[in-house]
């Protein structure tokens, strides 16, 4: 294996430019492998109020028996499968940037939610989860005397 030399540190960018090459090396080397799903995906909003967390997520492709969601205490869970798209004898893919298989994603929440009352959605590829706000957990308002 061909390990470069970085040397030349005087300024004259050098170095840059090395480290440019190794890195267009490096994915020369690794072009063709499917890489599992990334850390992030799916891809989540979560927007609050005071009585209850709106999530969202960008799940394209995925079949609702293939999603399991659930709610503990403050976390909200999403596990599910996207399967590999077949394609039909005699083809083969040009280009293939779509991960497939098995992911979760795990979500802490600003309050605790009434699990009981959770309630999703699943539409054009996203799934949109609203979680109300835990009676207990919700602010009380104190009325203040004057005498």
């Amino acid at each position: 294996m061909f390990w470069p030399v970085i040397t030349g540190l005087s300024g004259t960018g050098r170095p840059w430019i090395e480290m440019d090459r190794l890195q267009r090396e490096m994915d020369r080397l690794f072009s063709g492998v499917s890489l599992p799903f990334a850390q992030n995906f799916p891809s989540l909003n979560v927007w609050t109020s005071e009585k209850d967390v709106l999530v969202t997520a960008e799940i394209p492709g995925i079949d609702v028996d293939n999603l399991d969601i659930s709610v503990l205490d403050e976390t909200l869970t999403l596990n599910g499968t996207r399967t590999l798209e077949q394609i039909k004898e005699n083809e083969s893919y040009h280009l293939q940037e779509r991960g497939h298989g098995r992911f979760t994603r795990t979500v802490s929440l600003p309050f605790r939610v009434d699990a009981d009352n959770v309630s999703a959605v699943y539409e054009k590829g996203v799934l949109q989860i609203t979680l109300p706000r835990a009676e207990e957990d919700k602010p009380k308002k104190i009325k203040v005397k004057s005498e």
